[in-house]
């Protein structure tokens, strides 16, 4: 396979050089002021692995989001497994050591930690309450001595915080998901709190209200807004926070809703919501790999597959006196009450009229294959068929003229829905369908003919979850750069060495699963890789963001030096071991699932060293890289 376009040769990234300072000075010819040389300019990097604490637990989050404080040189990581706070001893990094946990007990009954930001000395905590409809806490600690400083009531499951960069302020990001029956759905908000006294926190809350009224044309603009009975301030569901360098404007990943929202800090307002946008996978460069079920890499345009950003980190930086955003474009599908049997009625149903109780949750996610087939959706009552959904309509067709590539035809699916097609891509029901000027949807019969009296959907276009990329924004929110499907590309080129060791071939475990051992394809037919976590930084004149892929696992890094031509200068993952299942041999797996990178610059560095720490939520593991410059000649 050749090597995709805008990829870092492995050949360059083996030369890693070191900064070496001159000693001594150097004199002018004309006076004797001594002249210190510039160092020399860095022109790329690469990753090592350094060391690694486990908590010895798979599979319950028990390290998620970490933060890291130079002076005390301690790393802070949510366990969620405990709904506490791990303090690692970071004075060698080789070696993370657990030396106390951070409980949240004395705030509230079974609360739990979501998030955790440091800055000045102080570890601010995001802290659910039970149940997560209610509103929860933020809460200030000392870094050195752990003790209590201050804590506030913000909105229902603060899910993120970060302090700005002047200090000042602490930004909550307050998801608001609703209960599992999707019954109660508090709004979603963002907290300002001033911490210059963090023994006495000043909370305002930045809403949705005013955005009440603007429901239409928020969804004419692409917003997604589409919870059952819910308002435009139900609906927002703000996942994470990035800030301007100077400390006045916040941006906020809106999730579930494609979209970010912006905020003046001074005012503690929501100035503008900014719909992200959707992704042509059916553009060249603009692929995906759709199938879980052919054997082998297939990464190709789908025309008619849109796909949904869903941004879930999001980070920030400066470019000639411009800011932009960074996004990586997870994907996440609103599923509440999935679990519940009530939602979707009885197996085997006699009785077609019966299609599940919609008062038990909301779930949004089907399979194509079960979303479009000529017999309709009575097949799938009782198993997977939204009640929602089947209340809208009782089938759904293909456009013909979108999806004859793959063998649509009036009526009929054909080969677009086979399983080493598209048969097995998740997507939402919830959009695509051809709808009238009141936004109802237009109705067709089975033979594909518009119809008043028919029961079918037409889909013009078919909407999957995530972008399997990294995007760059203007800070108004328009599209600078799309990774396009490099990250999949990259994954499977021959250039891709898995392990610490770099000597395990990706392609050959591409798109697995994080939880599961020999698994390539696994994901495929899902969100891909899933980018999940990503941060930025400047060495020099250069600026790289790096990304976290949650299920392939591992960092990947871009120079975004200039932001509408980034490329590919190194890829680490450090997961050890993909044949074996990972739960029982957790001891010699590595890392798995990433869910957060925390850069600690060389000023603030235990040993001098620029590092990275990882938290991964599968193999409970605290993760530490070491950032090697490149420097010119």
């Amino acid at each position: 396979m050749q090597n995709p376009k805008n990829i870092f040769k492995p050949s360059l990234l083996a030369i890693s050089i070191t900064a070496t300072l001159l000693s001594g000075c150097l004199s002018s010819d004309n006076d004797n002021t001594p002249l210190v040389e510039a160092p020399p300019a860095v022109t790329g990097l690469t990753l090592e692995f350094v060391g690694r604490y486990s908590s010895g637990v798979f599979g319950e989050s028990a390290a998620e989001i970490t933060g890291y404080d130079a002076d005390s040189r301690r790393a802070f990581v949510v366990n969620a497994q405990e709904g506490s706070l791990n303090v690692l001893d970071m004075s060698d990094p080789s070696t993370p050591t657990l030396i106390d946990t951070l409980t949240v007990g004395d705030i509230a009954d079974d609360a739990v930690v979501n998030s955790v930001a440091v800055r000045n000395g102080l570890v601010a905590v995001a802290i659910e309450s039970s149940p997560k409809t209610e509103p929860g806490f933020a809460a200030i600690y000392d870094a050195a001595t752990l003790s209590l400083r201050g804590f506030a009531e913000v909105g229902a499951q603060p899910d993120m915080l970060t302090f700005t960069p002047d200090g000042k302020y602490l930004l909550v990001a307050n998801e608001g998901e609703p209960s599992d029956d999707y019954q109660i759905d508090p709004e979603g908000s963002v907290s300002v709190i001033d911490v210059t006294d963090p023994d006495n926190l000043q909370v305002r809350t930045a809403d949705f209200t005013a955005f009440k009224s603007q429901r239409a044309q928020l969804v004419a603009d692409g917003v997604r807004v589409f919870g059952p009975g819910a308002s435009v301030a139900q609906d927002m569901e703000p996942e994470y926070i990035t800030v301007s360098a100077d400390s006045t404007t916040a941006w906020v990943a809106l999730q579930e809703n494609n979209a970010l929202a912006k905020v003046d800090i001074a005012s503690a307002t929501i100035t503008e919501i900014l719909p992200l946008g959707y992704k042509d996978h059916g553009a060249e460069g603009q692929g995906l790999d759709a199938s879980d079920s052919n054997n082998a890499i297939d990464i190709k345009p789908w025309p008619g597959i849109l796909g949904m950003y869903h941004p879930d980190a999001i980070a920030s930086f400066s470019n000639n006196g411009e800011t932009y955003i960074l996004t990586a474009n997870e994907g996440d599908a609103r599923a509440w009450g999935e679990d519940n049997p009530a939602y979707w009625g009885p197996e085997d149903s006699e009785d077609p009229a019966f299609g599940g109780d919609a008062n038990q949750g909301f779930v949004e996610e089907i399979r194509f294959k079960h979303l479009f087939h000529k017999n309709g959706f009575e097949r799938r009552l009782g198993d997977d068929m939204p009640p929602q959904l089947y209340a809208l309509a009782k089938g759904a067709l293909l456009n013909p003229e979108v999806f004859d590539y793959c063998g649509a035809s009036a009526g009929e699916p054909g080969g677009c829905r086979e399983d080493e097609q598209l048969g097995r891509l998740t997507v939402t029901w919830t959009m695509g369908y051809r709808t009238d000027e009141n936004g109802d949807p237009v109705m067709f019969n089975t033979s594909g003919v518009e119809d008043p009296a028919g029961d079918r959907l037409m889909y013009d276009a078919v909407y999957a979850f995530g972008g399997r990329s990294m995007a760059i924004w203007s800070a108004d929110g328009d599209l600078v750069w799309d990774s396009g499907d490099m990250v999949e590309q990259y994954l499977a080129s021959d250039a891709c060495l898995a392990g610490s060791q770099r000597d395990i071939p990706c392609a050959e475990f591409f798109n697995s699963n994080h939880s599961a051992g020999d698994s390539f394809l696994n994901r495929s037919d899902n969100k891909g890789p899933e980018p999940e976590a990503v941060t930025a930084a400047t060495f020099g004149d250069r600026t790289f963001a790096f990304l976290g892929l949650e299920r392939m696992g591992g960092v990947m890094v871009f120079d975004i030096t200039n932001p509408q031509s980034p490329s590919i200068v190194d890829y680490l993952n450090t997961r050890e071991e993909w044949v074996l299942d990972p739960e029982t041999n957790l001891a010699i797996a590595g890392d798995l699932g990433i869910e957060d990178i925390t850069v600690i610059p060389a000023n603030q560095s235990p040993n001098g060293d620029v590092l990275l720490l990882t938290g991964n939520e599968v193999s409970g593991t605290t993760a530490v890289y070491k950032v090697v410059l490149q420097y010119a000649e």
